[in-house]
């Protein structure tokens, strides 16, 4: 594999390509990096945007498909559809990944790490994905180490839209979404649903019975504009999610084919009121927000009752200021206070946080802007921690734009590795990380072409482990990540795009017994590349590459997982214009591979679906 990235690499700076909607990202705005609408050229930090034309395109059903083609990121998934997936941005734990929904903070409260689990997220409802890489806990608080990933459902509309799609395909996959949304007066709102239903794979890599996977999900947006302005905001997103798995039966407790299942209910809501004031210069948000997430785990030959089940709920009351105090000074403000508890079964645990924090946004002088901030939160736990970051963005008339940020992140300490009965720690402190990085990038041919290049180094401390001489959780993890990030974008005629990335990880367990081993589940070479091309008579064709490097499945380096290369092909044939027909191969040379040891992925398989467009 390494030849092949050394001849991949310069393939792919010559010949083109992220995504190809970074052609078009001087017009886009982005809420992740500093919490509040900046445009992306004013910010130095590495930002990269998923579209809803992107996922249509890409026909992606689960996002986080999707993201493994991004540059800096990893996934991992434990089978097929809906078993646990972990997304990793530039090497750091699944768990230090934050996840937005909505503005909503939607890593579970009650899981061991208080990660976000990625298997149950799907594209149904999905208009737009930002994905931050770096640490950003200023404006977002604890979680946010290797990165931010902040989803956004469909927005209300002015006009009348709605959209629909079902499609159906290998092993008995059944998926059907649409959406609509309009407004009439001072209101406005938007609703999408989804299902999804398939007889899956087999999570053991050698088991024979199909594990399946069966989802309803639904997310909806009501906006009312009470004066210009005044406007109340309130989101909701609900999935209803059943996932079959294998177990560690008796009397061997080995890996082997179970009749267990798990189920997930997930309800995020937001209702914020919006108040600007100095014609429109001084932006004000009160908000509420909940996340609460039910488990509960059944075993078929085990009776009916639940095995094992989890309640995680967090709530958050937020003020944020947001004011232009003059065309050269923004000033960002906020306060939040949150709660979180979780219940498993038979003790339940809670406590708060209370946090504030400020940004100050300058453009001292034409292209160029410096943002500086810092955050303080005070846990019931843990006490006190104080956060900083900084960042630049310089834009020249030669369509170059340099960037550079430092950022600190953290992570608290999760209810249960406070007060799990047993394993708990009362005394420990936040995991905590120190990153900076520098970044070009570069337009040519009119903006054609988009070339960019990123390198980063974290230092990550404190971190959170179970420590196998006291069976107690304790601070004794260190890793430090570094590495390139290179992307590259191509129109080179109207209809015909290129994209492609490139991510060199080089990601070091720094704990003691473990100093100079790769962190596992991490590979350190990734390449993507995607290219797409609409005829003039109306049928799109497309195709993914990707291909991942040898990386390890434990911290002893002792069980290595080859790496891998997939190609998934793509075509869409208008009927009208609103109707269109369009079908996918993934894994079309069914590459046989892993990414987390004795359990399964999905071979070839093709689906094909129609497509529906109201506007």
């Amino acid at each position: 594999m390494k030849t092949f990235y050394w001849l991949a690499v310069p393939a792919a700076v010559i010949a083109a390509p992220v995504h190809a909607q970074d052609l078009d990202r001087r017009s886009d705005i982005v809420v992740t990096a500093s919490g509040v609408p900046q445009d992306v050229d004013t910010t130095g930090q590495a930002v990269t945007i998923i579209d809803r034309e992107t996922i249509e395109q890409r026909q992606t059903v689960a996002l986080s498909d999707l993201l493994q083609t991004t540059p800096g990121v990893t996934v991992t998934r434990n089978g097929g559809l809906g078993t646990v997936t972990a997304v990793r941005i530039r090497g750091a734990e699944g768990d230090q990944t934050l996840t937005l929904i909505d503005g909503v903070r939607v890593n579970d409260p009650s899981s061991p790490g208080g990660g976000f689990d990625f298997a149950n997220l799907l594209t149904a409802s999905i208009e737009r994905v930002e994905v931050l890489r770096g640490p950003n806990s200023v404006p977002w608080g604890s979680q946010a180490i290797g990165g931010v990933v902040n989803v956004i459902t469909q927005r209300p509309t002015e006009q009348l839209r709605a959209r629909g799609n079902v499609e159906y395909g290998d092993m008995d996959t059944l998926f059907a979404s649409g959406g609509i949304s309009g407004s009439s007066g001072i209101v406005s709102g938007s609703l999408t649903g989804g299902y999804l239903r398939t007889d899956g794979i087999s999570a053991f890599d050698r088991g024979t019975e199909r594990d399946g996977y069966r989802q309803y999900g639904a997310s909806g947006r009501v906006e009312v504009a009470f004066a210009p302005n005044v406007r109340l905001d309130l989101r909701g997103y609900w999935a209803d999610s059943r996932t079959d798995l294998d177990g560690f039966p008796p009397p061997n407790f080995a890996f082997a084919d179970t009749r267990e299942y798990s189920t997930a209910q997930e309800l995020y809501g937001y209702a914020g009121l919006n108040a600007d004031f100095l014609d429109g210069r001084f932006r004000n948000v009160l908000a509420f927000q909940i996340a609460d997430i039910d488990r509960d785990n059944y075993d078929r030959d085990g009776g009916p009752d639940t095995q094992f089940l989890s309640r995680g709920r967090s709530e958050r009351y937020t003020y944020k200021g947001d004011l232009q105090a003059t065309d050269q000074i923004r000033l960002v403000v906020g306060a939040e206070h949150e709660n979180t508890r979780f219940f498993d079964g038979t003790d339940r645990f809670s406590r708060g946080v209370s946090s504030a924090w400020g940004e100050v946004i300058l453009t001292p002088i034409a292209d160029l802007a410096v943002t500086g901030g810092v955050r303080h939160d005070d846990d019931d736990a843990f006490g006190g921690r104080t956060t900083f970051a900084a960042n630049a963005a310089y834009t020249l008339p030669t369509g170059t734009t340099l960037r550079a940020s430092y950022a600190e992140g953290f992570k608290a300490p999760t209810l249960y590795q406070l007060y799990a009965p047993f394993y708990g720690t009362l005394t420990l402190d936040p995991e905590t990380a120190k990153s900076w990085d520098a970044g070009i990038e570069q337009r040519l041919i009119g903006d054609q072409l988009v070339a960019s290049a990123t390198y980063f180094n974290r230092r990550t401390r404190n971190q959170i482990d179970f420590d196998a001489r006291t069976f107690t959780y304790s601070n004794i993890g260190r890793a430090k990540a570094e590495g390139v990030e290179i992307g590259l974008a191509m129109r080179p005629v109207e209809r015909f795009t290129v994209s492609a990335s490139y991510s060199h990880i080089d990601s070091e367990n720094r704990s003691a017994g473990f100093v100079g081993n790769d962190l596992a589940r991490r590979p350190e070479d990734s390449v993507s590349v995607s290219a797409d091309y609409r005829f003039p008579f109306g049928l799109a064709l497309g195709a993914t590459v990707l291909a991942v490097g040898d990386s390890f499945d434990n911290a002893a380096n002792t069980v290595r997982l080859d790496g891998y290369t997939l190609t998934n092909l793509r075509a869409e044939l208008p009927l009208n214009d609103r109707l269109s027909l369009y079908g996918r191969v993934e894994n079309v040379f069914d590459a046989d591979y892993r990414v987390v040891a004795n359990y399964g992925t999905i071979g070839r398989a093709a689906f094909g679906g129609l497509r529906v467009k109201l506007d």
